[in-house]
């Protein structure tokens, strides 16, 4: 397994949801699977997986994978228009721990740019347009970043640090889907999060529990 840099988060390692996604996808069993990492996942470096363990080439444990338990409650839904008038406030476009990552960066020239703003009710919402090819990291992927935003604020950055995920369908190349998320719980660093993808109409394509986990603050100005 190789995370390429072109699938980066914070700078310099891999986005956590596209990496928990090829960690999930190598580790090969049906249904719901949770990835915990244990270390920021490497760029372009050979990874290996041995009884559920990712290794880096010293040995050291990058990440674990195991099935996950029940699936979690999905996100409600809205219309693509509340998707889009929500990500036109998106925080991240102004203020971002992170520019250059792979899903809600807005500097990264060929990312995911899914941008989720909030809605009313504390959750988020974004529209998102599927690119040419569509795999089941890709979808990780998108189910990460939405809910990090949920918590995520100025000068108090967060990071993944587990995300299990139920995969019903794979959402069709180039279509308009949206992407919803919620806060469960903020306990200290700890944040526990859900997300959900939707199709345009309100069907429920997958959805994902996450862990995220609060760096130190950063002094603001």
């Amino acid at each position: 397994m190789i995370i390429e840099a072109r699938y980066q988060g914070p700078a310099g390692t891999g986005n956590g949801g596209w990496s928990a996604g090829i960690f999930a996808g190598a580790y090969g069993v049906d249904g719901p699977v949770e990835v915990t990492l244990r270390r920021p996942p490497p760029l372009d470096t050979p990874l290996t997986l041995a009884d559920g363990d990712v290794l880096d080439p010293d040995g050291r444990l990058v990440a674990e994978v195991r099935p996950a338990g029940t699936p979690p409650a999905p996100v409600p839904p809205v219309d693509p228009a509340t998707a889009r008038a929500a990500s036109a406030g998106y925080p991240g476009l102004v203020d971002h721990p992170f520019p250059g990552c792979y899903v809600c960066g807005p500097e990264h020239p060929d990312g995911l740019r899914i941008h989720p703003g909030r809605l009313p009710d504390g959750r988020t919402a974004a529209p998102w347009r599927t690119p040419a090819r569509v795999t089941a990291p890709t979808v990780w992927a998108a189910l990460d970043c939405p809910g990090g935003w949920a918590v995520i604020a100025p000068g108090r950055p967060y990071v993944l640090g587990r995300l299990a995920v139920t995969l019903d369908a794979l959402p069709e190349p180039g279509g308009e889907y949206v992407v919803t998320g919620a806060v469960d719980t903020v306990e200290g660093r700890l944040a526990v999060v859900r997300t959900s993808l939707y199709d345009g109409v309100g069907g429920l394509l997958a959805r994902a529990r996450a862990t995220w986990v609060a760096l130190p603050a950063e002094p603001r100005p």
